[in-house]
């Protein structure tokens, strides 16, 4: 029996290990691919009247959270580009440079969009939205 163990048993179970082990990094990776692809938000006080975050987008970070149909103030802490692709198709291109500050309206009609950062640099916002 002991040596049905040393020569059968424990080498399989070392096989298993070993390709187990990679599967699970591999699984992981693919995972944190899948979250670094959505831009972060620090959120730095809600209540039912105002919401105030910072939104940060590394290059190829996307966010399909933007509140288009509220009232919000954004400053731009660090500085780059981003696109706007509303939902019947058409692109929108913003330069955003360090220290900008703007007031945004709901868009007309309530349209919706999803921004994405397409430059080579982390695009960091500073944002007060009126609920």
């Amino acid at each position: 029996m002991k040596k049905f163990f040393r020569v059968f048993l424990v080498p399989a179970i070392a096989l298993a290990v070993a390709i187990a082990i990679p599967a699970a990094a591999q699984d992981k990776s693919k995972g944190a691919r899948a979250e670094k692809s959505t831009s972060t938000v620090k959120v730095f006080f809600e209540n039912d009247k105002v919401r105030v975050f910072e939104r940060t987008y590394k290059p190829g970070d996307t966010n399909t959270e933007v509140p288009s149909s509220q009232y919000r103030v954004n400053r731009t802490i660090k500085g780059g580009t981003l696109e706007r692709t509303y939902s019947d198709g058409k692109k929108e291109k913003n330069e955003l440079k360090e220290g900008t500050v703007r007031y945004l309206e709901p868009t007309k009609g309530g349209a919706t969009y999803t921004v994405k950062n397409i430059g080579k640099t982390d695009v960091v916002s500073f944002v007060i939205v009126l609920k």
